[in-house]
């Protein structure tokens, strides 16, 4: 293993200092390497899976990153929609924060030496084997008996909503105003609404909880600070949902002797490290966390941490505030020139839509025109036949002294005017094919006396087929006739 900073003290740790010597240099001779097997096992206690070798695999798969392939593991546990806004299919992930923004007791690893320290090293690997493997079978077999009440799969909303009512109970509900929802839909809103996220594990058994949350958590300038600044998550690390949270800000001491691996969770870590909070904050795209502060408190300490934490990580925010705002600018610009674009695009359909409604009008207009063109050229070329049938159905004229001759001036319209001699008893027809074949009569026509004035029925119809004859009529001798333009 590289020099690297662990979390621990030799106290809580309960080994001595040849004893974390020895089992430091042991891990050099595993098949993966440190860093690979503090990912490993750090893993397995993230995911709660037994199997060592499940959990190889999936880290492999995703090429051994821990955040991708812890997130995509608990995220198909997960899968209660947000209580604010929908949530993507892959919670936003939340890395971890520089070592120098975190508060904790650094210890560096080393190298056994001398004879007294390999010695030990040799004696106590048979001992620690043994401890190592009853302490797996006899977990192994509880499990059978008894699953651990964190792990199990539970509403994760249904544990924060439990937490805020017991909270509320105890302390009252003079508090920061607590996001009712769960841990990864926390971090999802603080990313989207470009707010930090104040994260606070709550452990219930811990000496120093009490006295914070009555002093430090409800305290009124604590309150305004923490609602005027953060989004603020809490949750108690009894519960699946805090547990799992818990997870996420966990210390792993790792050991790791020829192919046999063993693990530890620090809980005399955790419990020391109590009241915990943790400060998370969009950083280059990602959810980070950005500082931890663990261990009892004083409110005026805790805002003036919070303050120079805010001030230290306020120019990230602001940058994505205002990516955010071109974005959002760039995207209005888009929309208004798509906006200007399609309403040039329909001005120009709706001219077209005009052009050619006008040229099938215009269209349909010449074809009117011509259809009328067509059909009095029909019409006139019907009355010239007509004209020539009727005009052989004319009687010859009788003669002037003959007893039954009526002699008929007709005056047409223009003023010209014909003289016809008819018989008594010849239908009134006959009178209608002279005037109706005459070359200056109009097509439409009737005829009528003039004093009385009445109209000569000499039309030949439907109706009346057969006219009366003229004496029938009433015409006299002699007669004059006005043949009138029923088209004039």
């Amino acid at each position: 293993m590289s020099q690297k900073e662990l979390r621990i003290t030799f106290r809580e740790l309960a080994l001595s200092k040849d004893d974390y010597r020895n089992y430091l240099t042991m891990a050099e001779d595993v098949e993966l390497s440190s860093q690979q097997t503090e990912k490993l096992l750090q893993f397995q206690d993230l995911t709660g899976i037994e199997d060592i070798e499940r959990c190889r695999n999936i880290l492999e798969s995703h090429n051994w990153d821990l955040e991708v392939a812890t997130q995509v593991t608990l995220n198909m546990r997960e899968g209660a929609p947000s209580v604010y806004r929908p949530l993507p299919r892959t919670p936003p992930s939340v890395v971890a924060s520089p070592p120098d923004q975190r508060v904790f007791l650094a210890v560096r690893s080393w190298q056994p030496t001398g004879l007294l320290g390999w010695s030990f090293l040799f004696i106590s690997f048979p001992f620690q084997f043994v401890y190592s493997a009853l302490v797996r079978l006899a977990r192994y077999a509880l499990s059978f008996i008894r699953a651990d009440p964190r792990r199990t799969v539970t509403d994760p909303i249904r544990d924060v909503t439990t937490f805020i009512e017991q909270f509320e109970e105890t302390y009252g509900t003079e508090h920061p105003i607590f996001y009712r929802g769960t841990y990864y839909q926390a971090v999802n809103d603080a990313k989207q609404d470009l707010k930090f996220l104040l994260v606070y594990l709550h452990g219930d058994d811990h000496q120093d909880t009490d006295e914070f949350c009555r002093t430090v958590l409800c305290n009124p300038e604590v309150v305004n600070f923490v609602n005027s600044s953060f989004l603020f998550w809490a949750c108690s690390v009894n519960t699946s949902e805090g547990y799992r949270a818990a997870k996420s800000f966990g210390t792993y001491v790792l050991f790791n002797t020829g192919n046999f691996i063993w693990r530890k969770v620090s809980q005399a870590l955790r419990e020391n490290t109590y009241p915990f909070l943790a400060v998370i904050v969009l950083r280059e795209n990602r959810m980070t966390v950005v500082a931890r502060l663990e261990g009892p408190t004083e409110p005026e300490l805790l805002i003036r941490r919070l303050r120079l934490i805010i001030n230290d990580n306020e120019a990230s925010l602001i940058a994505a505030r205002l990516e955010r705002h071109e974005r959002s600018v760039n995207q209005s610009i888009r929309q208004q020139q798509d906006e200007a674009y399609k309403e040039s695009l329909r001005a120009d359909q709706e001219k077209e839509r005009r052009r050619r409604e006008e040229q099938e009008l215009k269209a349909r207009l010449e074809m009117e025109e011509r259809n009328k063109i067509l059909e009095e050229q029909r019409r006139k070329e019907e009355i010239r036949r007509q004209k020539i049938e009727l005009a052989d159905q004319i009687p010859e004229e009788p003669a002037e002294d003959h007893p039954s001759t009526i002699r008929l001036m007709i005056k047409l319209p223009n003023g010209t005017r014909l003289v016809r001699r008819f018989s008594r008893d010849d239908s009134l027809k006959f009178l209608y094919y002279f005037v109706f074949c005459h070359d200056e009569s109009p097509d439409s026509f009737q005829i009528v006396t003039n004093f009385p004035r009445r109209v000569v029925p000499c039309e030949p119809t439907a109706q009346c087929p057969d006219p009366p004859t003229f004496a029938e009529f009433g015409l006299g001798k002699s007669e004059m006739l006005f043949v009138q333009d029923l088209e004039a």
